[in-house]
């Protein structure tokens, strides 16, 4: 059975400021060189960024001793996590775009895919991102699947703050 997950990460800038920092190449190498403290071997394999919004994809490897035990009894070796995001065109009327995201583990146990929406609030934007988690193995699928939500908010939070940072940082 899939869990579901709904996240929202709320910046004082405005939607603008975020969209022009997701639609920036060195963002997204500044976020997997921050990543590298927790994951070695962190990269942006592709970024494309056009008339049709943006499409990242993010290579992540594990190592498997890093992984929590129960984790490692399905995991025989490391973790590669590729993970393709994308975002349409920023509406220049409304501020608004959405998107999408997942996450694939070659010989994975399972499958992670996401909506997210960039929308402006009165305080500046949100985005919201509105996942589904699936582990296909009887009588952890449920552990696995819970993990996998706890790690996920603690990713998201982290890139929010990363990228909250980086957009007053970096963007005019």
């Amino acid at each position: 059975m899939a869990r579901r997950l709904s996240y929202s990460a709320r910046y004082t800038h405005p939607a603008e400021k975020i969209y022009q920092a997701l639609s920036q190449k060195n963002y997204w190498e500044d976020l997997m060189e921050g990543f590298r403290e927790l994951t070695p071997i962190s990269s942006v394999r592709e970024f494309e960024q056009n008339g049709d919004g943006i499409r990242v994809v993010l290579e992540q490897t594990i190592t498997r001793d890093m992984l929590p035990p129960i984790a490692q009894t399905v995991m025989m070796k490391d973790m590669l996590i590729t993970r393709i995001e994308t975002y349409g065109v920023l509406d220049g009327e409304s501020k608004r775009t959405t998107g999408t995201y997942t996450a694939s583990i070659p010989a994975g146990p399972g499958s992670l895919t996401g909506e997210q929406e960039l929308f402006p609030t009165e305080t500046g934007c949100t985005i919201r991102k509105t996942t589904e988690v699936k582990v296909y193995i009887p009588f952890v699928n449920a552990k696995l699947e819970q993990l996998m939500l706890v790690n996920l908010v603690d990713l998201f939070r982290g890139e929010a703050e990363f990228t909250s940072t980086w957009v007053q940082d970096n963007i005019a």
